[in-house]
């Protein structure tokens, strides 16, 4: 007989044989009266229920409906889904992902890399860093207190990829033993929620996270893990089919909410804006809000309900007037506003003869070179030390804009505050694009990874520029491009922290001291426009020192997810549909 809960002479892969494959007709012989019946096991973001241990389509039709408010069930292994599907079509859909499957009797194919990467079991002090990833990448966090229950449930396995240097949790995964979950006469396991930090540098957390479970799963006896991607992940899908995944005829019913909306609403054709658009453009439609877009390209779109209609670019409203947006355009009348209305920002002096930038570079040691008028970094220098980098920094600003700034270089860290109708609604660091050493690629080499990650994470949005100011920082470090970084070394490769050339952004805004909160609106007001985000250096986030840097007309509110800053955006154009603060 079967030894229930471990892996036998069964192929995995055979849909007749396996209880968790034969999606038609009646489980195989005996396999009922050895599972629990309607099991489903809590992963912390919703349910995993087991649609082979219900008897019938009705009961897991309404156990799906179960749901609590806010979470995401997952139902799989379901026979006969287009059955349970016509008992409830207005709440129930088929999610569009595939089911792969690990035979762990093989385990992972190809070898392990994960150079400055350590796999551990999750603690419950993991949970709020775990949950800011979760929340980065759009997924549904973990309910408080989850990971410490998670540690009494036997179903349940969670590990976590810490940073072997600084100690930061870099990613995380939950498995779930089918065994413990349901009596599992096929031995089965599975994967859920992978994550990876989107900011994080070292490469291979996702696949060590993968193979450290399969391991686990393995040494327990398992058969199998399996895994539900969605079908357009090309990525993750290369990643898995290499690790030696298969797929399987598995199917998945969720509820129709609005976490899944995506996933049941069908195509747009909205593919043509970038992320900044698009996150705006996403919010409308989940509230009714029509939308027509301009110009893709270029990021422009209309929104209309009930009569009134406004056209954006991205972030950038009809509700900005001309007014404000040439007061933010022009970096010298922001500056003159902004002091006016007794804010703090750098000491300041236009690109002139050498005298005047000699005696300024002398008062200041530090400086920064920018156009007076421009976005996203474009001819910034910062940390200028000698007037020969200075005047070939304004020679390069020249070519955006004729008017060139000098200003102090003010120390700290770069803060951005977004202000909403005269509210902040969130604030983040950012931090200049850096590589870290593995003592075989050259500098070059990981600058060029780095970039093809960041642009993973951004939609194409971020990446470093293998350019002169590179070069030049890449030297200030004591390097060259050809130079191979000794194994955790960190360099520093931009001094600017846009995200448009490979920055990273922190979320601080449960950290951010009132008087910056503060400071923002009263900047916003002088200003008097409705939607900006303002670049501060500040020595703390928590404390109340701070230099206004620049204000911004059209912020990317997409760099502040999980912060609400689409749903504000949306809020003030069409309040009627304000669906809560």
């Amino acid at each position: 007989m079967t030894n229930i809960g471990t892996a036998d002479d069964r192929d995995p892969m055979d849909p007749v044989r396996m209880t968790s494959l034969k999606h038609w007709g009646a489980l195989p012989e005996g396999a009922g009266e050895r599972m629990r019946d309607e099991a489903t096991v809590d992963c912390g973001w919703g349910r995993l229920v087991f649609g082979q241990t219900y008897a019938s389509p009705e009961r897991l039709a309404e156990e799906i409906r179960r749901e609590a408010p806010g979470r995401r069930d997952v139902a799989l292994y379901i026979r006969d889904p287009h059955v349970v599907i016509a008992l409830a079509p207005q709440q129930l859909f088929l999610d569009p992902s595939h089911t792969f499957r690990l035979a762990l009797r093989k385990g992972p194919a190809g070898d392990p890399v994960c150079s400055g990467i350590a796999i551990r079991s999750a603690r419950p002090e993991d949970e709020p860093a775990v949950n800011r990833i979760y929340l980065s990448r759009s997924m549904v966090p973990v309910r408080a207190g989850f990971f410490a229950d998670a540690r009494r449930d036997p179903s349940l396995e969670l590990l976590v990829a810490e940073d072997a240097d600084s100690g930061a949790i870099l990613g995380g995964v939950t498995g779930v033993d089918h065994v413990a979950a349901c009596d599992d006469p096929d031995g089965g396991s599975s994967l859920w929620s992978l994550t990876v930090d989107p900011q994080g540098t070292r490469p291979g957390v996702g696949e060590a996270l993968v193979r450290a479970l399969a391991a686990r799963f393995g040494e327990r006896g398992r058969g199998f893990m399996d895994l539900s991607v969605m079908h357009d992940n090309a990525e993750a899908i290369g990643l898995y089919e290499k690790l030696g995944f298969e797929r399987v005829p598995v199917y998945c019913v969720k509820n129709k909410n609005p976490i899944n909306e995506k996933l049941f609403v069908g195509p747009d054709s909205f593919a043509g804006l970038n992320v900044y658009a698009r996150i705006l453009v996403d919010e409308a439609r989940r509230r009714g809000i029509g939308v027509e877009v301009i110009d893709a390209e270029h990021g422009y779109f209309r929104l209309g309900h009930g009569g009134r209609t406004i056209t954006c670019r991205e972030s950038l409203s009809e509700l900005t007037s001309a007014v404000a947006m040439s007061r933010c355009d022009d970096k010298r009348v922001t500056r003159r506003l902004l002091t006016g209305a007794g804010l703090r920002m750098p000491d300041q002096i236009p690109a002139g003869d050498d005298e005047s930038l000699r005696a300024f570079l002398d008062r200041h040691g530090r400086v920064v070179v920018k156009p007076a008028r421009g976005e996203q970094g474009h001819g910034v220098k910062v940390d200028l030390r000698s007037l020969g980098e200075v005047k070939a920094a304004i020679d390069q600003a020249r070519r955006h804009c004729e008017d060139v700034i000098v200003e102090e270089l003010v120390p700290g860290e770069d803060l951005r505050i977004v202000v909403i109708d005269y509210q902040v609604v969130a604030a983040a660091t950012r931090r200049p694009a850096r590589v870290i050493g593995d003592g075989e690629n050259t500098v070059r080499r990981l600058i060029d990874k780095q970039s093809r990650r960041r642009q993973a994470a951004t939609g194409g949005e971020s990446a470093i520029p293998l350019d002169a100011e590179t070069e030049r920082c890449v030297m200030a470090g004591g390097k060259t491009m050809s130079s191979v970084l000794a194994p955790g070394e960190t360099l520093i490769v931009r001094r600017t922290a846009n995200l448009h050339t490979g920055g990273t952004i922190h979320d601080e805004t449960a950290r951010l001291h009132p008087k910056l909160a503060e400071v923002a609106i009263r900047a916003a007001r002088a200003l008097e426009i409705p939607v900006v985000g303002f670049d501060l250096m500040v020595p703390d986030v928590t404390g109340d020192d701070y230099a206004i840097i620049e204000a911004n007309e059209r912020p990317g509110l997409a760099n502040h997810e999980p912060q609400p800053t689409a749903e504000r955006f949306v809020d003030l154009l069409f309040p009627q549909t304000r669906t809560g603060s």
